[in-house]
């Protein structure tokens, strides 16, 4: 398989001119139980690399559940607002750790949050991440909304509005949205193209109903697809990869 370092002198013209990338905590544990793997931060940054190298303006919303997960802590006893509150710090480490691995593979970036922390990130500023983006900068939002009972997935969705991006690109562990769990069904179909009504109707597990309602809402597409070397790029050139969820059409 080509690397994203190959990818990069694609000469194709992207099918988008501002995206933002949706990125679980989880994805960046790779195998481990918990924490963060170096080497899936790092590969991921190149992926991004290789998009930004396309001309795409590119935000990136990431989680925090391979650090803490707020509705789990909930549910054992703790205090919901507490708890959403220290997931959402949970996503501002993934953050800065991502924004590490960017810089160094040579992207500039910024990281915002919704949660003010002026000593190691901007406040979430829309005209700023605007500007941001306009000048070549990945802008990594963080903190999720900045409100408890909000997933990151909801944060997600609200930052595309806010930012007018053209889609959200969603990166998970399976190729795109099946009729059912694929890990668990052998007989599970992928869809190529389902609605925003569809996975609310039949309870797909591709973003919370706060998010897809969002996303409806702004005509706002979601692609989701796995995160494996490549695919981010081809997603962005318009290539048959994983599961388009609604869009202008609908």
């Amino acid at each position: 398989m080509e690397t994203s370092s190959e990818l990069l002198s694609s000469p194709t013209a992207p099918a988008y001119k501002r995206v933002l990338i949706k990125l679980s905590g989880e994805a960046l544990m790779g195998e481990k139980g918990y924490g963060i793997d170096p080497a899936v931060v790092r590969s991921v940054a190149l992926q991004v690399k290789a998009v930004v190298a396309l001309g795409v303006e590119t935000a990136i919303v990431v989680g925090g559940g391979n650090i803490f997960r707020g509705l789990a802590a909930s549910a054992n006893g703790m205090d919901r607002t507490t708890a959403d509150t220290v997931g959402m710090m949970a996503t501002v480490m993934n953050a800065l750790t991502l924004q590490d691995s960017l810089e160094k593979v040579g992207l500039m970036t910024r990281v915002q949050t919704a949660i003010e922390m002026s000593k190691v990130a901007e406040p979430f500023i829309r005209r700023r991440a605007i500007r941001h983006l306009e000048k070549g900068r990945v802008v990594i939002f963080a903190g999720g909304t900045g409100n408890p009972y909000f997933s990151t997935d909801t944060g997600a969705a609200l930052r595309a509005a806010e930012i007018n991006a053209d889609i959200i690109l969603k990166a998970t562990k399976v190729d795109g949205v099946y009729t059912s769990d694929p890990m668990k069904d052998a007989s599970a179909v992928r869809y190529e193209r389902i609605s925003y009504m569809d996975v609310i109707k039949q309870e797909l597990k591709v973003m919370d109903t706060t998010a897809i309602s969002l996303c409806m809402e702004n005509f706002i597409p979601i692609l989701v697809f796995k995160l494996e070397d490549g695919c981010m790029q081809r997603a962005i050139l318009g290539e048959p990869v994983g599961t388009i969820v609604g869009g202008s059409h609908e």
